[in-house]
């Protein structure tokens, strides 16, 4: 059996995302990554949660995996699971588990839409990943 092969490359950004800044969200965001807390952004639609967290994984040289998160996403779905390919079980990686192997930023947008079984999955991945 096999993990399913990451390219890294595919989820850099490579031309810098417009954004201007309004506070200190900056400084706050690399120092979070600098000591490798996960941090949670919160804002209402629209207002550039997700421009800012193109902008900080270019600044920082690091691939962002995004997570579209529902009320149908499962643990596995985030993590991974066994698949049947070809006649043999292979392992294939969820997106949090391919950003966690190639050291990425995993951003999972509208996490509040996502059960509560599969948000479990969260904390300890947040955690053990970081150095804490």
């Amino acid at each position: 059996m096999e993990a399913h092969e990451i390219n890294p490359e595919e989820h850099f950004i490579k031309d810098e995302p417009y954004y201007e800044s309004v506070g200190n969200e900056i400084g706050i965001f690399e120092a979070a990554y600098k000591n490798g807390l996960p941090i949670l952004l919160k804002g209402p639609t629209g207002c550039g949660k997700t421009r800012f967290m193109e902008h900080m994984a270019w600044k920082l040289k690091r691939p962002l995996i995004t997570v579209s998160c529902h009320d149908d996403l499962t643990a596995s779905d985030l993590v991974g699971r066994f698949l049947v390919k070809g006649g043999e079980t292979v392992w294939v990686d969820g997106p949090l588990a391919r950003a966690v192997r190639a050291g990425a930023i995993c951003y999972l947008d509208e996490v509040v839409e996502a059960r509560k079984d599969t948000t479990v999955v969260i904390h300890p991945a947040a955690f053990c990943c970081s150095g804490i």
